[in-house]
């Protein structure tokens, strides 16, 4: 989507007054008043850089249930406060602790040369050093693994093929190349065709219950693609699936090395030596929550929000220190503009999201009586691109409604409103109270590569792109707080009941 120049905020403050908004809400009216001032505020006066730098240089990567993840909930609470708002950290029961060690692993047949490999989260270490022959196996479901059963005693297992990986270094892809790629990956998605409740579930399941068939069978250990280029990782891994065999992620280039051998006739060998540390008693986390009291509904809540935890091969910036510092930014434009919402406007920068939505999941679950009170929840969480608008998320009968929120911000290039259903974000957690729930559409900027990965780091950061998210999600949440009244409720559907993706390898993480 073209994204027209960012102008100064002379030109912004023209979107004033009152938008009418036509179609099956046709009484609900956007008050733009005031945008104008909040849209200058967060491109003029920004500090969302700032505070991102301190986040991701001196505190780091905040995985769920890390000393780091209790400096950054504390240090956000620290900056709400010091913007003017209330803050506190709200606690929920996590799980076991998991802490990654080192990993050595190298091929040792047909020769010698190391591998780049990192541990799936929440999964054992070896004891000592193993070495065994390396099998393919494909394990996309149930019905599939008996077949290999007898095969993967002493040996490292892959999983599945390799990931369908463009490269960037070879030619310029032609449209037959393009389409070759698609058809790859519509062919992995095949296994998860069936998006019934129950059949989530059992797939789901099946991913829990594998590593411990296969330690029963003997295998030694699993490895898994890494599905981006040039080395670079696609990380996760949940409480909720503590593996009690080593899960190796590879880098591509190593794991299409292996199964080329492989293919050929050829049995590679490796060996590897992997310590992690499983806690032993589920732990609290928290999540930070801080807001600015409405003037006249103080009790009528609009939710902004984000995943403030990480991963931890880099440093969290694009996923979603980005989302996390643009939340603490639209606060603090809406504070120092002088505005006075007339609805409670919320901010809350969740942990565990990336082990399963579970700090949002829990916080929902704890304020269901007020779901009826919560005007919407607006997440941002794909990367460090500026917003181009919005996904209604099957909510069609608010297009209208959408298309005059996003009119201040529409000279920023955040004017796309469309019939979408966005996955795996915190707003997920809110839709099975009927809450209207959304996560913002965003420019890639090359997030596909940044996150879970060990470049996810500050110099993937966009200034103008942040400043600019800080603006939109400051303005639609302000304009939500003062409209005439509560939007119509969604149906309630249950986390459980939103389609799984397939991850890049077949055995999905617990997140939706």
């Amino acid at each position: 989507m073209r994204v027209p120049p960012f102008v100064r905020s002379g030109v912004w403050i023209l979107a004033l007054g009152v938008v009418p908004v036509a179609g099956p809400i046709r009484a609900q009216t956007v008050d733009t008043t005031g945008t104008g001032r909040l849209i200058a505020q967060a491109m003029d006066h920004s500090e969302v850089m700032e505070n991102l730098q301190h986040l991701s240089d001196v505190i780091g990567p905040r995985l769920t249930g890390s000393a780091a993840m209790r400096r950054a909930n504390e240090w956000t609470a620290g900056r709400f406060r010091a913007y003017g708002l209330h803050a506190a950290l709200e606690p929920w029961n996590f799980g076991v602790t998991w802490e990654r060690g080192p990993v050595q692993a190298q091929l040792i047949a047909p020769f010698t040369r190391a591998l780049t490999a990192h541990s799936w989260a929440w999964t054992v270490g070896t004891d000592g050093v193993q070495s065994g022959p390396v099998v393919a196996a494909n394990l996309s479901s149930p019905d599939s693994l008996q077949a290999y059963e007898r095969k993967v005693r002493g040996a490292w297992v892959l999983a599945g093929p390799p990931y369908p990986v463009w490269n960037p270094d070879g030619p310029e892809a032609m449209p037959e190349d393009s389409a070759a790629i698609q058809e790859a990956l519509r062919l992995r998605q095949l296994p998860f065709a069936d998006t019934t409740a129950a059949a989530v579930r059992t797939r789901r399941q099946y991913g829990i219950d594998l590593p411990y068939v296969l330690k029963r069978a003997g295998a030694l250990g699993i490895l898994v693609d890494g599905a981006k280029e040039h080395g670079l990782m696609t990380m996760s891994g949940s409480p909720t699936s503590v593996a009690p065999l080593p899960r190796l992620v590879v880098a591509h280039e190593d794991y299409t090395h292996l199964t080329r051998l492989i293919e050929s006739g050829i049995v590679p060998r490796i060996e590897a030596r992997v310590s992690n540390t499983l806690g032993r008693t589920p732990v609290r986390q928290w999540n930070t929550v801080a807001e600015i009291r409405g003037s006249q509904r103080p009790g009528q809540v609009v939710i902004l929000g984000a995943h403030l935890d990480s991963w931890d091969l880099g440093t969290g910036t694009t996923d979603n220190g980005t989302g996390s510092m643009v939340v603490l930014e639209a606060a603090r434009a809406i504070t120092r503009s002088g505005l006075k919402p007339k609805r409670t406007i919320r901010f809350i920068l969740f942990s565990g999201e990336e082990q399963g939505l579970l700090g949002s999941r829990a916080y929902a679950a704890a304020h269901r009586a007020d779901a009826d009170s919560i005007q919407a929840v607006l997440v941002l969480d794909n990367g460090t691109g500026a917003i181009t608008g919005q996904a209604l998320q099957g909510r069609n009968d608010l297009a209208e409604l959408w298309k005059a929120l996003l009119a201040p911000v529409a000279a920023l290039g955040a004017d796309s409103v469309r019939d979408a259903m966005k996955r795996g974000t915190d707003h997920l957690s809110f839709l099975p109270y009927g809450v209207p729930g959304f996560n913002f559409d965003q420019i890639r900027r090359g997030y596909d590569h940044t996150h879970h990965s060990q470049v996810d780091t500050y110099d993937h950061a966009v200034p103008a792109d942040l400043r600019q998210a800080s603006a939109v999600m400051a303005a639609t949440a302000y304009e939500l707080a003062n409209l005439p009244a509560l939007i119509a409720r969604g149906p309630k559907t249950p986390v459980e009941d939103v389609p799984d993706r397939p991850s890049p390898n077949v055995l999905s993480s617990a997140a939706p």
